[in-house]
């Protein structure tokens, strides 16, 4: 039987009218979808007024350029404690500045927005403890300097007395190095050869991430998918998951010969995959290949950029301040004697170094913003409330310029961090690795790394800032620059 041509072209408005149909109705569904969202968010911040904003875009105009911290801390002095910070119209944040907030939402449970949460968060938590345990800890240490000098040793090389030097990404390649060597013991020689396809995934994925959450039709999954943009993360993804799944699956068999930790650490110092791989809960279940890499890929891509941001703007703010700078160097000199080489036992000696890189960290957070959805109802100290299911974002760059905390807070002021001083503050009014239960666990490595490489730097140059080239704040996941932070470098004689 055979269609005649009306029939064919009957057919054919019949599909086309089926399609469109359902389009429509998906389109409809979107949008009552995020009508009903927007609404659900309009009611939980509606006691929290905020800046002016337009009806699409939110605040959007305002973030992602030049200023944009200034702007924050701004609008910080407008709006005591906290108001309302709206991506696009469809994603509003309570965003807050203020230790009494900061605590109210993080000293208990919570969502993070790219991490885990619940009973599994809490299980991974428990076995992922020991790995940061100071005899772990103590055995990265010589891994570190080894990372350190050969950056240092390429500045030597690469520095002049006309010239500034953008240090960012040589700090990078250099923390990623050292974690490459802590979490499972690759040396990728990234310092040297930077076109390694797993090393060049990693730096992609934090710059592809900030920009998806910092654009609004980035949000919708199947358009991020489409785009190029989407399609470079997803690559990126499948190059570091698959280098991930292949040491793992490498290392497994290799534990199967040496069976126990002990007959490992005797012919080498424990990575943090090798605690994950043998740790147990108190049911003798441990963690799942996906769940270790996961992990993995986490502490990697938080942990080097982190301290990358870290020791980048702690030797800005050196630079910046070559009496305090002098310092430092003059203790840790005094710490070493005649040895040339920093240890462990050096680090807990360096209390006017620590409390510059505690400073440093005050002025130029490393993370300058972190996101919590609730999972309950928060009532803050002036009686305002955010439901369930609201979203939070701490502003930990204008917490640490809050002038109702920080006595002239734009002063680089190390002793603030003494003793004494540290004693009466508020405990949730210094933040660079935030708080409470959800903590940065792993705050105890990356301390020692900024003190490590910070340490090794000043005994090496003297550093002092470019003032045709100063810094332009860049906030994403971590702290930028928009132009790097160009620094001269000196040699020591």
């Amino acid at each position: 039987m055979y269609l005649t041509l009306p029939g064919l072209v009957l057919n054919f408005y019949l599909i086309f009218y089926a399609a469109a149909t359902f389009c429509l109705i998906s389109v409809l569904l979107k949008v009552t979808q995020l009508y009903r969202r927007r609404q659900k968010l309009l009611r939980s911040l509606e006691s929290f007024p905020g800046p002016p904003k337009h009806w699409f875009y939110g605040h959007t105009n305002e973030l992602g350029r030049i200023g944009e911290l200034t702007t924050m801390v701004s609008w910080s002095e407008k709006h005591p404690y906290g108001h309302s910070l709206w991506f696009g119209a469809f994603l509003g944040f309570l965003n807050i500045y203020h230790p009494d907030y900061a605590k109210a939402v993080y000293s208990r449970g919570g969502k993070g927005l790219l991490v885990l949460d619940g009973p599994k968060w809490f299980q991974h938590r428990q076995l992922l403890t020991p790995a940061f345990h100071s005899d772990i800890l103590k055995s990265y240490v010589a891994l570190m300097v080894d990372s350190a000098q050969v950056m240092l040793d390429k500045w030597e090389k690469l520095i002049s007395e006309d010239k500034s030097l953008d240090v960012f990404q040589h700090v990078g390649f250099m923390t990623l190095d050292s974690m490459l060597k802590c979490i499972f013991s690759y040396n990728s020689n990234c310092q040297k050869d930077s076109k390694n396809s797993y090393v060049q995934a990693i730096g992609d994925l934090s710059c592809l991430m900030q920009e998806r959450i910092q654009t609004f039709l980035y949000h919708n999954d199947l358009i991020y998918r489409l785009c190029p943009h989407g399609y470079h993360f997803f690559k990126a993804c499948r190059i570091a998951h698959h280098h991930t799944e292949k040491v793992i699956r490498e290392r497994k068999a290799l534990l199967k010969d040496e069976r126990e930790l002990e007959s490992i650490q005797k012919k080498r110092y424990l990575d943090f995959l090798d605690i994950l791989l043998c740790a147990k809960d108190v049911n003798g279940v441990g963690l799942s290949d996906e769940d270790i890499r996961s992990e993995v890929d986490t502490f990697l891509f938080e942990g080097h950029d982190i301290t990358t941001s870290g020791i980048s703007w702690i030797l800005y703010a050196m630079a910046q301040n070559p009496e305090h700078q002098q310092m430092c160097r003059k203790e840790i000199k005094g710490i070493l004697g005649e040895r040339e080489t920093i240890c462990w036992d050096d680090l807990s000696k360096m209390t006017y170094t620590t409390m510059c890189i505690k400073e440093s960290l005050r002025v130029y957070p490393p993370v300058p913003q972190v996101y919590r959805e609730l999972n309950k109802p928060v009532t803050f100290v002036d009686g305002r409330s955010v439901p369930a299911g609201g979203l939070i974002s701490l502003n930990i760059y204008a917490l640490h310029r809050n002038p109702d905390v920080w006595k002239d807070p734009e002063v680089y002021d190390p002793l603030r961090f003494s003793p004494d001083n540290s004693s009466q503050r508020h405990s949730y009014a210094f933040l660079p690795f935030a708080a409470g239960p959800r903590n940065c666990i792993g705050q105890q490595f990356a301390m020692m790394e900024l003190k490590l490489a910070v340490a090794m730097t000043l005994l090496r140059f003297h550093v002092a800032p470019d003032p045709a080239h100063p810094p332009l704040e860049k906030p994403q996941l971590i702290m930028r620059s928009w132009n790097g932070i160009h620094l001269y470098l000196k040699k020591l004689t």
